[in-house]
């Protein structure tokens, strides 16, 4: 119960409401958010007269005889189901569909509480957790530890413990985060009938209805692509991992990004032969360029991870006993147990019926505005299916604001500056703000700081672990706009520097806080020499 609790906790912290730029309101949105303040005021004024001590409720339809709901919501993931428990909260009448409220069921694996929940952030941070005990280990005769082995992993233990835990978030998202906030909720799909109209496609009758909102938003999130290639009907993707009922002795990742080679460490760890096939030539394309090399280098010296870049996979031959082999463009061939391809995700908008609302796409995604709202007055979006930053947090930012702004009487456009995010490979990659070629491109002058050391933890047993610390600071002012991390814990660290460096910190207020020793984590306060520069966009060694 107290974990329930704890997340209930965390689901209702405010997001950070510091701005930049704040946009023009478009006029429905104008006149949404002067008629909701005028409620408020009228509310409150009401209840002070009254002299009552409970809370009034914020909103109220003004032409609630309408429509069936104030705001109808598809899709119960993190943005749907933010959006939709703010909105109830200030009255709105809310209804919020989802397709499933438990886990695993083909072929969607997702329930309600979305990809995240599901088969993303949180069933995958408990494998790197489970991943990382056998190098812990490793470390124990450098302390003393005499004896000590990594035993075997139980894969089918791991899996019957990790489906319990997400079928206890399916139940608490369900039942305590949204139906205690007063929303509806609606196992079922749905499509667009029209700009304020749904049509309901309930899950366990297959019966259809039709809903009407004054607001519709439409959070339905993404799905792992795969090419069209030879046999690609044998490989899995980030869906299907999670319920595999045998772990793979060898496994092919395909794919360069942040969920190929947070998999690919994964299994690594869990004593899966890996080998990972990467088209470009350097993966973590769009990360700082130090922080991707850091990475290849200790994955080289500190894992069994076999990487092949400049590998493009062009068959999937499955073999009479079952297993696979990958035949790449030059025809070079690995066997393996499991295919998993890690590609990159669209936008789930298939049986959505957008053109009956005339909503626009690009792609496989829907466009919005700073308030999240699509070309359609009355329809928004929110999270993965608008391709802005593909985050829990930014899905939970974008849902929080939108209802804030149609419900709460605030003016809350969306803020995607400063989003820090982390990459869970071994080691952890924990990043906020510019990378030093973005930073330099923008801001032209920058001082670069950066550092590689053996963490305390890894020399004492003289592990070859190394961490890197790197920050970028705006010459002009100071400021420091990226923090750039590799090591244990990184993302834990970068969070707290985060708030920092969204506020605005400058070098000098880093320099002039006192760093906890014995860590890692006071690198950041304790670098003082710029280690190159930039000028004019060009890097300098040493300034004249």
């Amino acid at each position: 119960m107290r974990s329930a609790t704890a997340l209930l906790l965390l689901l209702s912290t405010p997001v950070s409401t510091a701005f930049h730029a704040r946009p023009t309101l478009g006029p429905s949105l104008l006149r949404h958010v002067h008629t909701t303040t005028a409620i408020v005021r009228s509310s409150q004024t009401s209840s002070a007269s009254a002299g009552s001590s409970s809370t009034s409720r914020l909103f109220s339809s003004d032409d609630a005889s309408s429509y069936d709901y104030d705001l109808l919501v598809i899709g119960g993931g993190s943005g749907g189901v933010r959006a939709s428990r703010i909105a109830s909260g200030y009255g709105a009448k809310v209804a919020l569909l989802e397709s499933r409220m438990g886990h695993g069921i083909k072929p969607e694996y997702s329930a309600i509480g979305g990809t995240c929940v599901n088969v993303g952030c949180v069933p995958k941070k408990l494998m790197v957790f489970a991943s990382r005990y056998p190098s812990e280990i490793k470390e124990m005769a450098g302390y003393g530890w005499k004896g000590a082995t990594e035993g075997t992993f139980d894969w089918k233990v791991f899996l019957e413990n990790k489906n319990k835990e997400i079928t206890r978030l399916n139940n608490v998202y369900n039942n305590f985060v949204l139906k205690n906030a007063g929303v509806e909720v609606i196992e079922a799909t749905g499509s667009l009938s029209g700009p304020n109209s749904i049509s309901v496609h309930t899950t366990a009758t297959g019966e259809t209805s039709t809903l009407t909102a004054k607001h519709i938003i439409i959070a339905v999130g993404g799905w792992p692509f795969k090419p069209d290639i030879p046999g690609i009907e044998h490989a899995i993707t980030s869906n299907e991992i999670f319920y595999l009922e045998e772990q793979p002795k060898r496994m092919v990742v395909v794919g360069g990004g942040f969920i190929a080679l947070e998999f690919a460490s994964i299994m690594d760890g869990l004593g899966t032969d890996v080998t990972l096939m990467y088209r470009g030539d350097m993966f973590l394309r769009g990360f700082d360029g130090d922080m991707r090399q850091h990475l290849k280098e200790e994955m080289e010296g500190n894992s069994g991870i076999d990487l092949q870049f400049n590998t493009d996979p062009k068959e999937i031959i499955k073999q009479e006993d079952g297993s696979l082999k990958v035949v790449d463009q030059n025809g070079n061939e690995v066997e393996c147990d499991a295919v998993l391809y890690a590609t990159g995700r669209k936008g789930k908008i298939e049986g959505l019926n957008l053109e009956s609302a005339g909503v626009k796409t690009e792609g496989s995604f829907i466009p919005v505005n700073e308030y999240s709202q699509t070309n359609v007055e009355s329809i928004y979006a929110v999270g993965d299916i608008t391709n802005r930053i593909a985050l829990t947090p930014v899905a939970l930012m974008e849902g929080h604001r939108l209802a804030d702004t149609l419900f709460g009487g605030k003016d809350r456009p969306v803020d995607h500056e400063f989003v820090a995010s982390t990459v869970f490979t071994t080691p952890e990659i924990g990043t906020v703000g510019y990378t030093e070629e973005d930073a330099a491109a923008k801001f032209g002058d920058i001082d670069v700081y950066k550092n590689r050391f053996r963490a305390m933890k890894h020399s004492f047993p003289q592990s070859e672990t190394y961490s890197l610390f790197k920050l970028i600071v705006e010459t002009k002012t100071q400021r420091v706009v990226g923090c750039h991390v590799a090591t244990d814990g990184a993302g834990e660290m970068v969070q707290g520097v985060a708030i920092a460096i969204k506020m605005g910190a400058t070098k000098d207020d880093f320099d002039n806080t006192i760093g906890i020793h014995p860590t890692s984590a006071e690198e950041l306060v304790t670098m003082r020499t710029p280690s190159y520069y930039y000028r004019g966009g060009k890097k300098v060694d040493k300034l004249d």
